[in-house]
């Protein structure tokens, strides 16, 4: 997941050292592999071909000869040659180190990431954004099990449901997303690390070369035993979720007395066992005044980075949607952490799509942030941002429940199919999820505004919010009418509702 950015940022400020026409050439590169028969080659090199039971795209293969790998289907070493003679004269033309580049792709999960962007290219062409046969990454809801009660909870978690997957439909799971060319999978919650299957389905992912991570509430990572277990099973990113500075404010949060100093020394294991490390934080009215003591915290405890997460009204969270921010709040808060970035040494990202508008604004077009992953501030991330920015929702990453139903994001419960009974491509596939790929069918301003392609707004918050997906995201300055008529109209269901409480 992080470290699929990483490795690009790694490429880009390489080649930005030896080259300043990086962008150019990339665009170039881009043009050409719209034209109609480039595009043909590419379905070719990206067809699936199955060797010693995996089946994976002919290019997935033969990147994994070029760095090395002996262990591939015939046709992949015949073809590697002729592929290696286009990486050099590629290299050549782009100024770029090839032992450099070998390096970073002995990542199967970065190979993973360019091949499903080259079988969007295949298929659908170049898009703005990027339409694409599946995505970056999942974010699997585990299990339903959670050792916490939080308030805000999106998954309202607490006891395992009824019909959860069982480890062999499980371990099903993993092979079809290895398949589909998924290159990241994040194990999420309730809480993963509690399920007895956690370790033998961590095991697989690492074993079928994914990113593997996890957002965890960091309790169980308060063993030191536990988070080395972790490690070498190969799991490589770990993000924990932190509300507050302050153990009393956090602790209330997370309705369990102690959570928080154990939180905190997951994730000071985590640092030390030297795991990509993140700090989430949900910012709501409750706790926003805490944002710059979790910034010192962070830096303090020395994770990579601090991930600000977007309250959607969604499981608990529609219990409490009196914590919301208000637009003109969500606006400041945005717009203050971005000031932070150029302060400490880490960085500080948000999941609300605004943040791309926002740093566009702030820097004056210089500073870009194309994903709930970066900012950066290179010419080619800066080109690349209207292919890969905004939302991501359904597009460049999608959600599992526990008992196998796909949805488009973690705070969009939009059942859009269930693994049991379909296949991954048909459910990625499915009409419905058009709606996220393609910015012209958003409503009201969302659809009109002009950083729609960086932003796209919170498909989740409309849709829980307005029960459509493609209503304007009330979170958004832009949409403060949209958020000024909600809260009226709140009042009056409150008013109309309590009275019948009491008889």
């Amino acid at each position: 997941m992080a470290s699929l950015g990483e490795n690009l940022d790694k490429i880009i400020e390489k080649n930005n050292k030896n080259s300043g026409s990086g962008a150019g050439a990339l665009i170039a590169a881009i043009r050409i592999l719209n034209k109609g028969a480039v595009r043909r080659v590419l379905r070719l090199f990206t067809k699936e071909v199955e060797f010693n039971g995996e089946r994976k795209p002919l290019m997935d293969w033969v990147l994994a000869k070029y760095v090395g790998e002996e262990q591939c289907p015939t046709v992949a070493h015949f073809v590697a040659p002729f592929f290696e003679m286009g990486m050099k004269l590629a290299t050549a033309w782009l100024h770029a180190d090839e032992d450099s580049i070998k390096e970073l792709l002995s990542d199967p999960a970065l190979r993973r990431g360019i091949v499903t962007t080259l079988r969007g290219i295949a298929l659908f062409g170049v898009t703005t954004p990027q339409k694409l046969p599946a995505p970056f990454f999942i974010v699997w809801n585990f299990t339903n099990v959670c050792n916490l009660k939080c308030i805000h909870c999106y998954q309202n978690a607490g006891r395992p449901l009824p019909n959860e997957l069982t480890l062999e439909e499980k371990l099903r799971v993993v092979k079809e997303l290895d398949e589909a060319g998924v290159p990241a999978i994040a194990l999420s919650g309730g809480e993963p690390t509690v399920h007895r299957d956690f370790w033998p389905v961590l095991a697989e992912i690492s074993r079928r070369g994914f990113y593997p991570a996890i957002a965890t509430n960091g309790i169980t990572f308060a063993s030191l035993e536990f988070a080395e277990r972790a490690k070498k099973l190969g799991l490589r990113y770990v993000e924990m979720s932190i509300d507050a500075a302050n153990p009393a404010v956090h602790d209330k949060f997370r309705g369990v007395p102690g959570a928080w100093s154990k939180t905190v020394q997951g994730l000071r294991n985590a640092v030390k066992l030297g795991f990509t490390t993140a700090l989430a934080f949900t910012v709501t009215k409750v706790n926003i005044q805490e944002v710059d003591s979790i910034l010192d915290l962070a830096q303090e405890i020395g994770v990579n980075k601090v991930v600000f997460f977007n309250f959607v009204p969604v499981g608990r969270g529609r219990e409490n949607l009196e914590i919301d921010l208000s637009p003109e709040e969500r606006e400041e808060f945005l717009r203050h952490i971005y000031t932070e970035t150029k302060k400490r040494k880490m960085e500080i990202i948000s999941t609300a799509p605004q943040y791309g508008r926002v740093v566009n604004q702030l820097s004056a077009g210089e500073d870009v942030s194309p994903t709930h992953f970066v900012i950066a501030n290179d010419p080619i991330t800066r080109e690349l941002t209207e292919f890969i920015g905004g939302c991501g929702a359904g597009r460049v990453y999608a959600a599992i429940e526990p008992e196998g139903t796909l949805t488009p994001c973690v705070f969009l419960p939009y059942p859009v199919g269930n693994l049991r009974t379909k296949s991954f491509w048909d459910i990625w596939m499915d009409p419905f999820m058009e709606n996220f790929r393609d910015r012209d069918r958003l409503e009201g301003f969302c659809g009109k505004c002009p950083y729609k392609l960086i932003c796209g707004g919170c498909r989740a918050r409309a849709y829980n919010y307005f029960g459509d997906v493609l209503a304007p995201d009330p979170g958004c300055i832009y949409n403060s009418a949209e958020w000024r008529k909600l809260t009226e109209d709140l009042k009056r269901i409150k008013i109309k509702v309590s009275p019948m409480a009491f008889k």
